[in-house]
Order: C-alpha cells, then sequence, then structure tokens
C-alpha cells in the first residue's frame, strides 16, 4: 500500500471510528430492511388491475398475468403489465412473506452467535437485495413463482433482526448499547422514507422500479457492509490500538472470546428475566402491529378520512418513534454511565414509559376517537411513545446474557411474528358483522389491556443483572473454524 493511500485511510479512520461506521450501517440497514420487506405492499396496489370480474376485463396471457397497458389506479398512464388478481390472491402474496420470516427467527440468532452476526446480517440483505431484483420477473413467470420468492425472502430477512445483537455483544460497550440498539429502530425512519419514495417512482416509472430501485441499493449497502464491518474489533485491519482496547477492556468478560457451543436452555427458559422480555415483546409488537396495520381501516370505515392519501399522517408517526428511540437511548446510557440508575432500574423505567403511555391513549381513544383530528394525534403519541422501548426491554437480553443476545430475541420475535396475523385476526372477528364505533372500542380497551400487562409483566420479573448461565462450561471443543481470535493487541507503553 502506498504512503497515500496509507494517509488516506488514517484521515478516515480519524474522522470516524470503527463503532461509528457499525452503527450508520447498521442504520442504514434496517432502513433498507424495511424497504425490502413493504415495496410489495405499495408496487402492489399498481400491479393490480382494479374491478378485475370477468375474464373480458383483461387479456390472460395463460400464466395467470395480464397484459396491458391501461391507466394505473392513481390516474398515472404507465404501458406496463398488470395482473388480473382478486382480493384473495393480492392478501395471499402479501402475507407469504410470513411464512418463511417466522422460520428463521430463533435459528438466525443462534447461527449469528455461532459464526458471527456479521455474515448472517449481511447475508441475510444480500441475498433479500437479490430476490428484491428478480421479483417483477418472478410476477411476470408465474403468480406462484412470485409467492415463492416472497416466502424465500422473508426467510432471508427473519434471521436479520436477531442477528445484530451478537454483532452488539462483541462491538459495542454495555454502557452504549441502548444508543447501537436504537439503530433497529430506524426501519420506522425507513417506513417514513420507503413509501413517497416508491410511490412517486410508480407514477413516473411503473410498479417494477419499485424493486430496482431497492434491491440495487441493497446490493451497495451489502457491498460497503461486507467492506467495512468486521465480527470482531480484534479482526479488523483498521481499528486502531486505543479504540479496540476500550471496547475490549469495556466489555470484558461479560462477553466469550470463544462463542458457547451450546444453549443452556434449561436454565434460560426457567430465567424470569427470560420470560419478561419475551412476553413483553409479544405483547407490545401485538399492540404495535394493531394500530400500524389497522388504523388505515378504522379511519376509512369509521372515520370516512383515508389517512394514506396524507404523506404527513403517513409518515409522521414512523418519524416521531425514530426520534423517540434514538433520543430516550441517548438518556438512557447517560443515567446508567452517571450512576444514576442502575441498569435494571433504567430497562423497567423506559420500558413502563413507552407501554404505559399508549395504553393510557388507547382509553383515551375509546372516547374520543370518533374525531379524525384526535384519532390521529392519539396514534401518533402512542407511537411516538412506544419508541422509547430501545432503551427499554429491546436490548435488555444483551444485558442479561450478551452470549445469547440473539437466540432471546430470537425466541422473543418469534412469538411477536404471530401477533401480526393474531391482530388482524381479531380485529375482523370483532368487525366483520359490525362496523360500527362500538366495535371498535372494544378493539382499543384490548390494546389498552395488552400494552399495560405488558408494561406490568417486564416491572415484575426483568432484570439488567449478568446471568450466572451466560457463560457455560463448554462440552465439546469448538472448531477453530468458527472463531476468530485476531491478533493479540499489543501493549504500548
Amino acid at each position: 500500500m502506498s504512503n497515500t493511500e496509507k494517509g488516506g485511510l488514517h484521515r478516515v479512520r480519524n474522522f470516524l471510528s470503527c463503532r461509528q461506521v457499525l452503527s450508520l450501517l447498521t442504520m442504514l440497514g434496517f432502513m433498507l430492511n424495511y424497504a425490502l420487506r413493504v415495496n410489495l405492499t405499495i408496487a402492489i396496489v399498481d400491479m393490480v388491475r382494479p374491478n378485475v370480474t370477468s375474464p373480458q376485463n383483461a387479456t390472460l396471457t395463460g400464466n395467470g398475468t395480464a397484459a396491458n397497458g391501461t391507466a394505473s389506479p392513481d390516474g398515472v398512464d404507465v404501458n406496463e403489465e398488470r395482473f388480473p388478481w382478486d382480493t384473495y390472491q393480492t392478501n395471499f402474496v402479501l402475507g407469504s412473506f410470513f411464512w418463511g420470516y417466522i422460520l428463521t427467527e430463533l435459528p438466525g440468532g443462534r447461527l449469528a452467535e455461532l459464526i458471527g452476526g456479521r455474515r448472517v446480517f449481511g447475508h441475510s440483505m444480500l441475498w433479500a437485495s437479490l430476490l428484491t431484483l428478480i421479483t417483477p420477473l418472478a410476477a411476470h413467470i408465474n403468480y406462484v413463482v412470485l409467492i415463492v420468492v416472497r416466502v424465500v425472502l422473508g426467510f432471508m430477512l427473519g434471521a436479520s433482526w436477531p442477528a445484530i445483537h451478537p454483532v452488539a455483544a462483541v462491538w459495542i460497550p454495555p454502557m452504549e448499547r441502548s444508543k447501537f440498539m436504537s439503530n433497529m429502530m430506524a426501519s420506522s425512519l425507513g417506513a417514513a422514507i420507503t413509501m413517497p419514495i416508491c410511490g412517486y417512482l410508480i407514477s413516473v416509472a411503473g410498479w417494477a422500479s419499485v424493486f430496482y430501485l431497492t434491491g440495487a441499493v441493497g446490493l451497495l449497502w451489502s457491498l460497503a457492509w461486507f467492506t467495512f464491518v468486521y465480527e470482531t474489533p480484534a479482526t479488523h485491519p483498521r481499528i486502531t490500538a486505543e479504540e479496540r482496547r476500550e471496547i475490549e477492556e469495556a466489555i470484558g468478560t461479560t462477553t466469550s472470546k470463544k462463542r458457547p457451543s451450546h444453549v443452556p436452555w434449561g436454565q434460560m427458559l426457567c430465567s424470569p428475566a427470560v420470560w419478561a422480555i419475551i412476553i413483553c415483546h409479544g405483547l407490545a409488537v401485538f399492540g404495535f402491529f394493531t394500530v400500524v396495520n389497522q388504523l388505515p381501516t378504522f379511519m376509512s370505515k369509521i372515520l370516512h378520512f383515508d389517512i394514506k392519501e396524507n404523506g404527513l399522517f403517513s409518515s409522521l408517526p414512523y418519524l416521531g418513534k425514530y426520534v423517540m428511540a434514538v433520543a430516550s437511548s441517548y438518556l438512557a446510557d447517560y443515567l446508567r454511565q452517571k450512576g444514576t440508575l442502575s441498569t435494571t432500574a433504567t430497562r423497567k423505567l423506559f420500558t413502563a414509559f413507552a407501554l404505559v403511555i399508549p395504553g393510557l391513549l388507547m382509553v383515551v381513544q375509546v372516547f374520543l376517537g370518533y374525531d379524525a383530528t384526535w384519532s390521529v394525534t392519539i396514534f401518533s403519541l402512542a407511537l411516538f411513545a412506544h419508541g422509547a422501548v430501545t432503551a427499554g426491554y429491546l436490548g435488555n437480553g444483551l444485558d442479561i446474557a450478551p452470549n445469547f443476545g440473539g437466540t432471546i430475541f430470537g425466541l422473543a420475535n418469534t412469538l411477536s411474528s404471530f401477533g401480526g396475523f393474531l391482530s388482524t385476526w381479531m380485529v375482523g372477528a370483532l368487525t366483520y358483522n359490525d362496523q360500527s364505533f362500538h366495535s371498535w372500542q372494544i378493539v382499543f380497551w384490548i390494546l389498552a389491556a395488552t400494552y399495560i400487562s405488558a408494561a406490568v409483566v417486564f416491572v415484575i420479573l426483568g432484570s439488567g443483572e449478568l446471568q450466572p448461565w451466560n457463560n457455560p462450561p463448554e462440552r465439546v471443543r469448538i472448531s477453530d473454524v468458527t472463531q476468530e481470535e485476531g491478533v493479540p493487541l499489543k501493549n504500548e507503553k
């Protein structure tokens, strides 16, 4: 390497630390994670021919597609193929993502603990980006092919969320982990940005452009991730000795240098602190899914106000949630570093705030929800407060067992994945024969009870203390293949 190149690397290294680069790429990764997940939700409105009731409405090509160049539902004349799918088929395509998603939550977390979160998170996003690029081709080939692609996409992205916990366990000092975990909420920021951008792209270039753009950006991100991120500080070629020493001394022995070859399932599943995270996350995500997914239906059916048509109302809750996630995480780490609050007290305080406030707002919604302005305000405030979970239970697995943070979050996210299905079924069952405000009041009471119950469970059972089973004795000799020790850090006088 020339002196010029070395000087350039030195300047970059002084400008951004390796942890800052990791944090930035993680934030962008979760923004893209959401974009790769919801792009079809936005594009499918333009992919399907409106009001398809008979074969005369579309010229079928023999494989379940319709070739035509009529104006899209948004009134834009784009000469592009559309498909004669009915409502059932459309929802089938949208729901197929979760079939794969739920399968890799737990295995993805455990795999990241064994081979490293960098590999699992990076490959998850890389293959998801490639699948996104071929989504238009899959749709043109056959309806079933598109479903297969979406299932595999879910399979890939399901591993990404729990995989980031093992990354944090080896890279982020304990007193900085709240801030780092707030990067996961960048998915909300991704939602706020993806929706308007994809809507504009569809209007000028057709629905396929949504998949080409998000897939291409995902590939560029993957290249940056594998170039600038390494499994451990010890294996990073560009890290300074000072930064590596700071990380390793702060983490100490809480995270094993040799990755544990087995999970102490008995002790883990008998731990109240673990169940506090699992139950709290399951209930909290159930409430979140219901609010986000069913709010447009409530506003449209009951208040006759289409929230999707107002970009501000669509994006504001997501932006607010991300702002709260970052602000509360910085505050939480500050309080812990100063010794003002213990880790246990901090996690319980912010979890209670993030869940009790939305619960109380749902009670207010029962009495004031008949007004559109009040409803939008209440739901926006509820999502804003919910962002504080990053300073609460969301990263709590790294407090109690950093060696198994991926497994714990995988367990919690597997349970919470059922929340989307359950919330849709609940609202459908309660409002099927009675689309009235009274039926929705029952929904809001259930949400209030769910949020507050989640907070109570965590306040009673939660803990921020390192658990004794975090460093189990090894049963077998771990293969050197899965270990990346790096070079020893030289003592500098």
